[in-house]
């Protein structure tokens, strides 16, 4: 897949143009969506549209931004006026927002042409995109399995060539788990960095929004993009935003990169296991010092996400209530017509966390259990600020196994769970992650290196990514659909 840099070249010198660009990727998309299904609605007619407009600046003599011209795929949690955004739902099946979100306004500002929606788990619950209220996508891979979640759709589109990046949503690991089942760089930007403002929300102290690519530097400019402070966002940062690809360096000369124990042992797939170690080892051989470090409180995230995340969520769905938007079921009373609407309106999964949440909160339980949480949370996040003051980056895997089959754990929730081990406590603790390409297993599925940066540290993240990913050949590979 040819790059944003080297797409943008092609658009400047006018070998090719942005309408020949879109086509081409749509062309792929009719080719292949009815095997991969990424997509929950394709934009044809407006990507064209947009295309055109990019094409005439150019031919007017303007100058043009890195992204202009570039197909993206929207993962369907984020609002874009005046086109379906389901959240995978069919309780917003009808739903067509009235404004756009700020990171889907900044892209449009930029000039990218966004090619369509991506199919997502349900509110971006689940780990699989076995939840869409739609259909499920497959793994580019292997189409018998899933491509992880829940920003499946996004994952699986760049793997297949269906657009050149993607932006995915990630609570405790929706950008980085199915990146890493895909063989694609996928990044959880620090908490703040990237505005929410637009999102439908799932759990607010945890979701942000981040870059599919397929290389570290069409992640880097993507994420150049979309980062900044934004008044619409209580909890946005106001930093400056760098211009991330100045990092994209291959010596690791006096870099520290921590290998966290508690992600090694029981429970990890060898051939993963192996994998990564294999990739820590690389990163040695380019001039970095590895050094274990223990967080001890890191294998708590998973049991603090599912009181947190959950209790979140029944707050913020509450307001699917039939009233205001989305779908209504008729009924004799107010509260039958609640009642029927989430009946009918919500999935098995997104009911399973709203009654696990409403539990956690209700009176009598909040101290045992969300309270609790929360203090358990602070130590997670204190175990970080210890490891950082050690080592620069964090290195373990992003998940403990690769693609499973559709179906295998669908009916299993807490096996399903399982699989964001590595990638919770990150969101937890607000920090940046990136995962990478890093091997294949004996199946030829793909394994992913994970990278954890202290808050704001995109820039070693990138850094590091960058040395490992232009030392190897694994991000070159591609599925041969």
């Amino acid at each position: 897949m040819t790059s944003i840099r080297e797409l943008h070249q092609k658009l400047v010198k006018k070998e090719c143009s942005a309408v020949e660009i879109t086509a081409e990727v749509l062309k792929t998309i009719e080719s292949l969506e009815p095997k991969v299904k990424s997509f929950l609605a394709i934009t044809g007619d407006r990507a064209m549209d947009s295309a055109k407009q990019v094409d005439a600046k150019i031919a007017a003599g303007e100058e043009i931004g890195l992204l202009a011209g570039i197909p993206i795929g929207i993962k369907d949690n984020m609002c874009t006026k005046g086109i379906p955004t389901t959240c995978g739902s069919r309780i917003l099946e009808s739903f067509v927002p009235s404004y756009e979100s700020t990171i889907t306004g900044k892209l449009l500002q930029e000039g990218a042409i966004m090619i369509g929606k991506t199919n997502l788990d349900e509110f971006a619950m689940g780990s699989s995109t076995e939840t869409s209220g739609f259909h499920l996508t497959a793994n580019p891979w292997d189409l018998s399995r899933v491509p992880g979640g829940s920003s499946g759709g996004s994952a699986a589109a760049v793997a297949a060539g269906e657009c050149i990046v993607a932006l995915g949503s990630d609570t405790g690991g929706s950008i980085r788990q199915p990146a890493s089942f895909c063989g694609v760089v996928g990044l959880k930007p620090t908490y703040g960095l990237v505005s929410r403002f637009g999102l439908v929300a799932f759990a607010s102290s945890l979701d942000q929004i981040g870059p599919f690519a397929n290389s570290i530097e069409d992640a880097a400019i993507l994420l150049g993009a979309i980062a900044g402070y934004d008044a619409k966002d209580s909890t946005s940062l106001k930093v400056e935003i760098p211009d991330y690809t100045q990092f994209l360096k291959t010596d690791l000369s006096g870099l520290r990169v921590g290998i966290i124990n508690e992600t090694f042992g029981e429970g990890l797939n060898p051939e993963v296991g192996d994998a990564v170690k294999a990739a820590i080892a690389k990163l040695e051989e380019l001039g970095a010092t590895v050094k274990e470090i223990s967080c001890p409180r890191f294998r708590y995230g998973l049991p603090v996400y599912y009181i947190i995340a959950p209790s979140e969520a029944s707050a913020n769905l509450a307001r699917y209530d039939a009233v205001r938007y989305g779908l209504r079921e008729d009924a004799d009373n107010l509260v039958s017509m609640y009642t029927k609407t989430r009946a009918h309106g919500f999935g098995a999964e997104v009911k399973r966390r709203i009654m696990l949440g409403t539990y956690a909160l209700s009176a009598g339980y909040y101290d045992a259990y969300y309270l609790k949480a929360q203090k358990v949370r602070t130590l997670i996040k204190q175990d970080f600020e210890a490891a950082f003051e050690e080592v620069d980056v964090l290195a373990c895997p992003t998940s403990p196994i690769t693609a499973f089959k559709a179906g295998e754990k669908v009916d299993d929730p807490l096996n399903m769970y399982l699989t964001d081990l590595m990638t919770i406590p990150v969101n937890l603790a607000g920090l940046p992650g990136l995962s990478l390409p890093c091997g294949f297993d004996g199946e030829g599925l793909p394994i992913g290196l994970q990278l954890i940066g202290n808050v704001l540290r995109e820039d070693l993240l990138f850094h590091v990514g960058y040395a490992y990913e232009q030392a190897t050949d694994w991000h070159t590979k591609k599925p041969s659909l």
